[in-house]
């Protein structure tokens, strides 16, 4: 991945910095077209999840590339119904049967509720056996890493929450940075909301830089030194997303872009009723066998 912009995580795994994520897309042929269009494109970091439902035609796609394997970052992710020791090390071997990679790169816990800990001993040891070769965890606020990340044997490598200018997780930052621990935005667009898109500060940036909002937003995050992976099924918007790298913001803008902050996201991981809902609302096993 010599040809890519990377950061190393505290586990000393090299990881693009720039991704494409999967969310939403479904397991049609449209997962399958949109990575390979991605990788073709040059993007070499694939994210999906158990909950995308998208898996066998992410690794299908990485598959019939051409590209060898160990140039290409997959992440994927735990769900819920698979959490606890035993249930997680089913859940593991499932993703790696339906990616069909050999290994996969980076695996999370996905949602933070239930028996985290026994799922995350479960991948610790999958780590060990050369199956994951980094593990982290996902949506996890400040209060949900100090109820688990304490009762770990070893730190996660990242942690992939929402983050966009408008919701910059200072007090998570913080813990991450002392713990040497990246932080990944599933959000990076803050999932195309208008009015950021068309806040003053962005666009009077994309006049000065003859950019487009979206690719100012991506380049703030990245000099934040966030790991990003906007989602996008269309060429031409894939393309426009991954001209980050020949621009950089000032220390200036980036003060003015950092003041945009509100303090609130999309998704509140902390309120009650989450853990049930989410657990309700996807049902990995419900096409066990039909994929």
């Amino acid at each position: 991945m010599s040809n890519q912009h990377t950061v190393t995580l505290n586990d000393g795994v090299e990881i693009p910095v720039y991704g494409f994520g999967t969310y939403q897309i479904p397991p049609d042929g449209s997962t399958y077209r949109a990575v390979r269009q991605a990788l073709e494109l040059g993007i070499r970091h694939i994210d999906t999840a158990a909950a995308y439902f998208n898996e066998r035609e992410v690794g299908q796609a990485v598959r019939d590339s051409g590209i060898p394997r160990e140039e290409i970052f997959v992440t994927s992710k735990l769900w819920l119904q698979d959490y606890g020791y035993e249930p997680a090390k089913k859940g593991i071997q499932v993703s790696l049967d339906k990616l069909g990679l050999g290994y996969i790169d980076l695996y999370l816990i996905h949602q933070p509720y239930g028996d985290v800990p026994g799922a995350w001993k479960a991948m610790e040891e999958a780590k060990q056996a050369g199956k994951l070769r980094s593990i982290g965890v996902s949506n996890m606020t400040p209060k949900i890493w100090q109820a688990f990340v304490p009762q770990f044997d070893t730190l996660p490598s990242v942690n992939q929450v929402e983050f966009h200018p408008y919701f910059q997780q200072r007090e998570l930052r913080k813990i991450l940075d002392q713990a040497g621990v990246r932080l990944e935005s599933w959000g990076p667009l803050a999932q195309g909301n208008p009015a950021l898109l068309a806040d003053p500060v962005v666009t009077r940036l994309a006049q000065r830089y003859g950019k487009d909002p979206g690719q100012i937003i991506l380049r703030f995050e990245l000099q934040e030194g966030v790991i990003v992976f906007p989602k996008s099924v269309h060429p031409q918007r894939m393309k426009s997303n991954m001209a980050l790298f020949d621009f950089a913001l000032t220390e200036e803008e980036m003060a003015a872009m950092e003041a945009l902050d509100t303090g609130k996201g999309f998704h509140d991981p902390d309120a009650p009723g989450v853990a049930a809902f989410l657990l309700g609302a996807f049902d990995v096993h419900a096409d066990d066998g039909k994929e």
